[in-house]
């Protein structure tokens, strides 16, 4: 016989949906809360998200037909969001060639060059962000003020967001929570989206939202999201129940930083996650366990890129142990 059977990298879903039509029902789900962004930052957001995408989509176009030779896949979807995912992860006001640097990162070296949509182990846009962390960790972590200068890209008031308040107040000792917490925004601008941080994972609501969407739509599965949020509140109950003068309620952990971001949009990748429900819920618990222990005891204020992206190693394992049954089997 001559025709063969070609297998194709992941992700391998029993569906009539396209990779395109996934990708930008995901862009789709971001939408509310990328105009809270633009909302709270104003003109920098939306230059941070426009460069990003571009860039994104520019390299991925140049890397594929100039270095790689092979069809360019721009039009999928994928590259825009990773642009989109990469701005999602960055703080307003941070200089064009950082963003692009970044971009770089993320399409040269986390996607295209372990072949491109479907072989690459680590969730791209989030390697990007790291890379910029480390190597730039004064202008990553540069958050401008909520509602300052909406109309400029120039000359920002920076402030601290309420996670890396708080672990620097604690770091200095005597003061409790409740002290600090009363220095802090409160819940209800936390759920808004009022306060600092990289401008996407301020809203806590138009990220669920988002997600809910992405449910409805089966474009990811509860697993991933339920068991790393659980996790999340299993352990930092306990620590609250231990300590509850140094240690936040799992409240505030839930609505500060980049946990539902993560939840429902980077950890819920469908190329760098597990296959099987059982390893996504191993998956989920895990990232949601790391994020807490850097977030108790690490140098960053913030987890949940870094515990995203240890678990991605993970995830051959995991898919090893936890192997779904062959299909006809």
């Amino acid at each position: 016989m001559d025709s063969k059977i070609i297998i194709s990298g992941s992700p391998h879903v029993h569906t009539n949906e396209s990779v395109k039509k996934m990708m930008y029902k995901v862009i789709y789900a971001l939408i509310p809360a990328l105009l809270i962004s633009f909302y709270v930052f104003g003109l920098s957001a939306l230059i941070l998200t426009v460069i990003a995408i571009a860039s994104c989509m520019i390299f991925e176009y140049l890397i594929q037909k100039y270095l790689m030779k092979i069809p360019t896949t721009i039009n999928d979807g994928s590259a825009a969001l990773t642009g989109l995912l990469l701005a999602f992860n960055l703080p307003a006001g941070l200089p064009v060639w950082m963003i692009i640097t970044g971009s770089l990162v993320a399409i040269g070296i986390a996607k295209l060059s372990f072949g491109g949509l479907g072989s690459n182990i680590f969730n791209p846009a989030l390697v990007g962000r790291v890379f910029l962390l480390i190597s730039f960790p004064v202008q990553m972590t540069n958050w401008p003020k909520v509602f300052e200068n909406r109309l400029s890209i120039a000359d920002a008031v920076s402030g601290a967001t309420p996670l890396g308040y708080m672990k620097e107040a604690l770091r200095d000792g005597n003061i409790t929570i409740d002290e600090i917490m009363n220095k802090l925004p409160s819940y209800y601008d936390m759920l808004l989206g009022f306060i600092g941080g990289s401008i996407g994972e301020i809203s806590v609501i138009a990220l669920v939202l988002g997600g809910i969407y992405l449910l409805w739509k089966k474009v990811i599965t509860w697993h991933i999201p339920v068991s790393m949020i659980l996790s999340i509140v299993i352990f930092s109950t306990i620590m609250w129940s231990i300590d509850p003068l140094h240690y936040a309620n799992p409240g505030f952990h839930l609505m500060t930083g980049g946990i539902m971001l993560g939840a429902f949009f980077m950890a819920t990748d469908l190329v760098t996650s597990p296959m099987d429900n059982k390893g996504k819920l191993i998956f989920g618990a895990g990232i949601g366990l790391i994020t807490m222990l850097i977030r108790y005891w690490g140098a960053y204020p913030e987890g949940v890129s870094f515990a995203i992206l240890i678990m991605n190693a993970f995830v051959p394992l995991i898919d090893k142990l936890l192997k779904p049954k062959r299909f006809g089997a």
